[in-house]
């Protein structure tokens, strides 16, 4: 074996290690759907991929409220509770209309975001500990709210946002494909953008340069926030009832697992829109085809596990190099 050729196999091995955090989540995918179109039934039947498309919706539109917050170097365990506390205030509001039953629990949204963003930027608080709260008082609080009871939604303009088609696609997957779009423009094209990418990459600095880092820390928890309601208020619309114990349940894991497979760094200053998706899009074939082969969703639950750790490890060697 010749010199050339053994200095060849470390460069090739880095230049793996640095494509994987980038591109590696594309290379899941791919392999998943080959594996399921091999041993699946009926996996690329229209019916299934519909399927597929409609359960990725909530995780989709979770993963990028949190790429925003991760890209500032923060994290939101209330993602969940918020879902559930949208879900419990939509039956409370279709009374009075959809529109005012979606308003409700935007503005719920909008307050936990709210809250979450004072105890971060002003109180001083870690983002874990900030939302930790919210994770547990937020579900409690949407439990109280609708009794504890599963409640039916039967409001047929309600009904149309969870079962509804726009030229051949559903209606879930336009307005999830719409908010990615509005996402990938605020993190590209905005001055908001750039400065939230700054505060993740360096706070320290970003305070010095007078960027308004506390503003852009609120924002950014608001959005998250309000992009779990958005999540929670279309789960109820898909499943035609609500239900706060279930609704948005564990799903912080699967959006903060989309997020970081997708490539955003949990050390903040980037935010991978694309990868997000991808991200979102390989939790949903995990966990379908660990279901569709009878091991139950609390394998696929420590499969995201172990793919958040490959992930987060292949993430800090890129980093040390």
């Amino acid at each position: 074996m010749t010199t050339s050729t053994i200095t060849s196999k470390p460069a090739n091995l880095s230049r793996v290690r640095r494509w994987l955090p980038d591109y590696g989540v594309y290379l899941a995918i791919a392999l998943l759907i080959a594996y399921n179109v091999v041993f699946t039934p009926y996996f690329l039947t229209m019916s299934n991929l519909r399927i597929q498309l409609i359960q990725v919706v909530p995780i989709v539109i979770v993963a990028l409220g949190m790429a925003l917050v991760i890209g500032t170097e923060g994290i939101d365990l209330s993602v969940g509770s918020v879902m559930a506390l949208a879900a419990a205030l939509i039956p409370l509001y279709l009374g009075y209309g959809v529109v005012a039953a979606i308003l409700a629990s935007l503005v719920a949204g909008l307050a936990v975001g709210l809250i979450n963003g004072l105890l971060v930027a002003r109180v001083g608080l870690q983002p874990i500990v900030a939302t930790l709260a919210l994770f547990v008082g937020g579900r409690g609080l949407a439990v109280v709210i609708s009794d504890g009871k599963l409640k039916d939604i039967r409001n047929p303009d309600m009904l149309h946002l969870g079962a509804g088609d726009l030229f051949g696609l559903p209606v879930l997957v336009w307005i999830a494909a719409a908010l990615v779009l509005v996402v990938a423009f605020v993190v590209r094209r905005t001055v908001f953008g750039r400065r939230l990418l700054a505060v993740g990459g360096n706070r320290p600095a970003a305070e010095l340069a007078g960027l308004p880092v506390k503003r852009v820390l609120i924002t950014v928890y608001v959005a998250c926030a309000v992009l779990a309601s958005i999540a929670g208020l279309l789960s109820v619309a898909r499943i035609q009832s609500s239900d706060a114990s279930a609704v948005g349940l564990l799903i912080e894991l699967s959006a903060i697992t989309a997020v970081v497979v997708g490539g955003t760094p949990l050390t903040g200053g980037k935010v991978k829109v694309v990868g997000t998706v991808a991200g979102a899009i390989l939790m949903q074939l995990v966990i379908a085809t660990m279901i569709k082969h009878d091991l139950g969703p609390s394998t696929a639950e420590m499969a995201q596990a172990v793919i958040i750790l490959v992930a987060v490890y292949v993430a800090r060697e890129r980093k040390t190099r």
